[in-house]
């Protein structure tokens, strides 16, 4: 008997396991310097995508008042992001080359 159990559980196990699917979340920040002698050389804000949240985001970059990051919008990828770049938008035309 406790060795049909621990047999069901192995295979309930291992069947979650293989229909496991990895996915994160992009998220996309229009970024501005807050230091005046940075904002002279680099006066254009710019776009950058991320998988940190907007809390992580701005601790990474040194705090709100290192950076100014405004949150553009966030979209779930399918996947890992071993080695790879984010998935486009939703919405977002793939260019061709």
């Amino acid at each position: 008997m406790i060795k049909q159990g621990f047999l069901l559980l192995a295979l309930y196990v291992a069947s979650a396991l293989l229909s496991a699917r990895a996915e994160y979340r992009v998220y996309q920040y229009i970024v501005k310097p807050r230091n005046a002698a940075v904002q002279v050389a680099k006066s254009e804000p710019r776009y950058v995508r991320s998988t940190l949240n907007p809390v992580a985001f701005y601790a990474y970059n040194g705090g709100r008042s290192s950076v100014d990051a405004t949150l553009m919008r966030s979209w779930m990828c399918p996947g890992s992001t071993a080695r790879r770049d984010y998935c486009p938008a939703p919405g977002d035309r793939e260019e061709t080359p």
